[in-house]
């Protein structure tokens, strides 16, 4: 397979069903084929060796993971943190279960205390599924009171939890009662109340202490970025005309799976009329020659990891016109201006003041952020166009080993169709690094 956006001299022809040899695949995880954890294919694993790119130390990112949670709780003075969010729950434990469905049924939990003693709540009889993870000391039940699953027994349920997380505090952090909180059922949020302790905001002592991605993170992100990119070209090879929206979005999720890659957050992918205004999902519509099709991949790849890439692309052979041309250009010298502007201990306010100003037509239509951070999944911060700091803007400051989604919307408050570009990037000690490869598109920039 020829992949532009790739270093292809080499002559070696691998095997994608070849499996890999040893005890030990290159994660440093367990070559067992009936192992309950989840993680990259062999082919993800041969296609990364054929691109030179490194893999991440699974116990070593996990450790690196724990100690910026660590970290953040003492900063606070905090005895420890309840998780709810299952992302927050990956973070900490870099465990699985039903990550989807756990984000509308808060049916698991994760406590950790400012010593970093981990105390997995996993769904019923699921302790088998964090047996491999030593930094999870204790799996126990108990963290399910949404009213699905306990219905008039809510209030009883969530005060037996909140008074096992009193325990917990009382043995590692003595008489410390200050305690942060993600997200939690109302039940649960009371009941911990009622105990007298001091709640505060979890989502903050998180989202700090995942903005900053360590050496493990950062190749685990270059892994899941290569899957999906691949995937992108496969996708772009079954764009046609005549064909839905549909039928070319499945290949990204197919592809995204048969690498280890988990699921897709959203199906932004649309097509000619529908590509403006922009956030139209993916639909029955049939495609047509000439026209643009755009998407943004929303994608949580292997290892958990976010790859939030946008591109735009003709379908069929017909040239693209002036105005799908002047539209790609805008697009496309928006986001590699405020690429270039980002370095180390820039606030968030400076990037926003010396970002590139949008012209009037494409002000109403205007993306929510001019960049973002990411990691596993969209992250803090939000960084915000000029028009909308006053209201939504926030203090801040760039550092090295964030990782950033710069990205921009093109559509014309006058109508037409609309361009969505965005890539990926590592702040580093002087400047940017783009962590993207895929290619983008030279007629629509001609």
């Amino acid at each position: 397979m020829n992949h532009p956006f790739v270093n292809n001299s080499s002559n070696r022809k691998i095997d994608p069903c070849r499996r890999r040899g040893g005890n030990i695949k290159p994660d440093g995880s367990p070559n067992f084929n009936d192992r309950v954890e989840i993680g990259p294919t062999d082919l993800a694993f041969n296609e990364w060796e054929e691109l030179g790119i490194a893999i991440p130390n699974l116990t070593s990112m996990r450790e690196f993971r724990l100690e910026r949670i660590k970290a953040e709780l003492v900063k606070r003075d905090l005895a420890g943190v309840v998780l709810f969010d299952p992302l927050n729950i990956r973070y900490a434990t870099d465990t699985t279960n039903m990550q989807v469905w756990i984000t509308h049924n808060y049916g698991r939990a994760c406590f950790v205390a400012a010593s970093g003693y981990m105390v997995l709540f996993d769904f019923h009889n699921c302790e088998h599924l964090s047996a491999h993870l030593p930094l999870v000391k204790e799996v126990r039940g108990g963290a399910s009171f949404f009213y699905f699953e306990t219905a008039d027994q809510t209030d009883h349920h969530a005060k037996k939890f909140a008074k096992v997380i009193q325990d917990l505090m009382q043995t590692h952090a003595g008489d410390n009662k200050r305690l942060a909180v993600d997200k939690i059922e109302i039940a649960g949020l009371r009941a911990l109340d009622a105990l007298g302790l001091e709640v505060t905001n979890g989502q903050e002592v998180m989202e700090l202490a995942r903005l900053v991605k360590g050496p493990d993170e950062i190749k685990a992100m270059r892994c899941s970025l290569a899957s999906t990119e691949i995937s992108m070209q496969l996708m772009k090879e079954a764009t046609r005309p005549g064909i839905s929206e549909n039928d070319v979005w499945s290949v990204m999720h197919a592809e995204n799976i048969r690498r280890g890659g988990e699921w897709i957050e959203c199906r932004l992918l649309s097509s000619g009329p529908r590509t403006n205004p922009w956030f139209q999902e993916s639909g029955p519509r049939v495609m047509q020659n000439g026209e643009l099709l755009a998407f943004d991949t929303d994608l949580i790849g292997p290892y958990g990891i976010c790859a939030d890439l946008s591109r735009t692309w003709m379908i069929g052979d017909q040239a693209p016109s002036a105005e799908q041309k002047r539209l790609y250009r805008v697009a496309y010298d928006h986001i590699k201006y405020n690429e270039s502007i980002l370095k180390p201990g820039m606030t968030f306010e400076e990037v926003t003041k010396q970002s590139q100003p949008l012209e009037d037509e494409f002000r109403a239509g205007r993306y929510g952020v001019l960049m973002h951070g990411v990691g596993l999944c969209d992250e803090y911060p939000s960084i915000r166009y000029p028009e909308d700091y006053d209201e939504h803007g926030y203090n801040g400051e760039i550092v090295a080993g964030m990782t950033l989604c710069v990205e921009a919307y093109m559509g014309s408050e006058n109508g037409g169709e609309g361009v969505k570009l965005e890539d990926q990037v590592l702040i580093t000690e002087d400047g940017v690094e783009n962590i993207t490869r895929f290619p983008f598109e030279s007629d629509l920039l001609a």
